[in-house]
C-alpha cells in the first residue's frame, strides 16, 4: 500500500450548471452540485467539512468501494480449491473490502481532456496487490468519472488479475437530493421483484418477493412512509440495508429513481450490475459533522450501490464475482439528474 500523501481536490464541470469534485483519497467524491427547478445549485451527497477530515475514519461517504463492495460472511471463502481467509472489520465478518479497502487508499486521478460532446472526466488508477487484506493476486484497478453535457454523473469501472480473485466494486454516496434536511420525504422506486433476507450479521438467507411488503418499489414510495413498520428484516437491518435483484440484468438497465419532491430534482440510475444495495443510513449516529457544520444524522442520506450481490463467494446461486488472469472486470452505472 502506497504511503500517506496530501490530499489533492479535483473539480469537473460541465458547463450546465452540474460540478463534482473528488479527492485522492479513496476516490472519494466530495461534492455532487446539480439544480433544483429555479436553477439553484446544491450539493446533494452528504460530506465532511475539509479534505484532510476523510483521512480520519468515517462511514465511507463518497469512498470507491472495494476490492469487495458489501459482506463477506465470516471473510471466507474457497477459490480455485484453495480456503481464503480475509481481514474482518463487520464483527465476524468483511465489509467493504477490509479495514483498508479501496476507500481508505490513495488513487492516483488524471484529468482527461474534454470529449468532442463537451463531456468532462478524470481517471482513476490503483493497484491492490497480492495478499491486499488478504484477497488473493494483484489487481490492477481503473475507475473513470465523467460528467456529460446531460448532467449525467458515469462511473465506469475495469479491473484486471494475475490469479484467480473475487472483485465487486461500487461507490458508496450519501444522497440527499433536497441538499440538506431528511431524505424520508424521498420517493424512491427500484426495479425488482425480489430482495435479499438477511440475517443478524446482515448477510444474505435467501430471495423473497417483495409483495405485499414494506420492501416493495417498484411505484414511487416515500422512504419515509414504512419504515418505522416492525418488520423482522427492517428490525434487524434498523432500517434499509438490503441487496435488491434487478428485474433486467442485461446491458445499461434501469436500476432505480429517486426525487425530492419539494426541489423537483430526481436522479435515475442504470447499471449494469445484477443488484442494488439501499442503504438508508442507518448507523450515522451524529458523532461526525458534514460540510454544513451540522451532525451527520440517521434520515440525512442513503445509499444506492449498484453491485453484485453481498456474500456472492459463498453463493453459488449468485451471479458470480470470480475474475480470472485474462478476463477484464467492467461495470458501469450512470446516474441521470433531471428537474421537474
Amino acid at each position: 500500500m502506497s504511503p500517506p500523501q496530501p490530499v489533492r481536490e479535483f473539480m469537473l464541470d460541465n458547463g450546465a450548471g452540474m460540478s463534482l469534485t473528488a479527492i485522492n483519497r479513496g476516490g472519494i467524491v466530495t461534492s455532487l452540485r446539480v439544480p433544483d427547478r429555479h436553477g439553484r445549485s446544491a450539493n446533494v451527497v452528504l460530506g465532511l467539512a475539509t479534505p484532510g477530515d476523510y483521512t480520519r475514519p468515517h462511514p465511507h461517504l463518497g469512498t470507491i468501494v472495494g476490492r469487495y463492495a458489501n459482506r463477506i460472511a465470516r471473510g471466507r471463502f474457497a477459490l480455485a480449491g484453495q480456503d481464503v481467509q480475509l481481514t474482518l472489520n463487520d464483527g465476524a465478518n468483511t465489509l467493504h473490502g477490509g479495514p483498508q479497502g479501496f476507500g481508505t487508499r490513495w488513487w492516483e486521478i488524471t484529468p482527461l481532456p474534454a470529449a468532442a460532446d463537451g463531456s468532462v472526466a478524470l481517471e482513476l488508477r490503483l493497484a491492490s496487490e497480492d495478499g491486499d487484506q488478504g484477497f488473493p493476486g494483484r489487481l490492477a484497478v481503473r475507475v473513470q468519472y465523467t460528467l456529460t453535457p446531460r448532467n449525467e454523473w458515469r462511473v465506469d469501472y475495469e479491473a484486471r488479475c494475475d490469479r484467480a480473485t473475487v472483485v465487486n466494486l461500487s461507490h458508496h454516496d450519501y444522497f440527499n437530493l433536497a441538499g440538506g434536511g431528511s431524505i424520508l420525504g424521498h420517493l424512491l422506486t427500484i426495479a425488482a421483484s425480489r430482495y435479499c433476507t438477511v440475517d443478524a450479521g446482515l448477510i444474505p438467507l435467501e430471495l423473497a418477493g417483495v409483495d405485499g411488503t414494506p420492501f416493495d418499489f417498484r411505484r414511487p414510495r416515500p422512504i419515509g412512509e414504512r419504515i418505522c413498520e416492525p418488520h423482522p428484516q427492517l428490525l434487524r437491518a434498523r432500517g434499509y440495508d438490503h441487496n435488491w435483484v434487478l428485474d433486467e440484468a442485461a446491458g445499461l438497465h434501469f436500476a432505480a429513481r429517486l426525487e425530492d419532491p419539494q426541489t423537483g430534482r430526481a436522479m435515475e440510475i442504470l447499471t449494469t450490475e445484477p443488484g442494488l444495495q439501499f442503504y438508508s443510513g442507518n448507523f450515522l449516529d451524529g458523532t461526525l459533522a458534514g460540510a454544513n457544520g451540522q451532525a451527520i444524522r440517521q434520515g440525512d442520506g442513503l445509499c444506492l450501490e449498484t453491485q453484485h450481490f453481498p456474500d456472492s463467494p459463498n453463493r453459488p446461486d449468485f451471479p458470480s464475482t470470480v475474475l480470472h488472469p485474462g478476463q477484464l472486470y467492467a461495470s458501469t452505472t450512470v446516474h441521470r439528474f433531471t428537474c421537474a
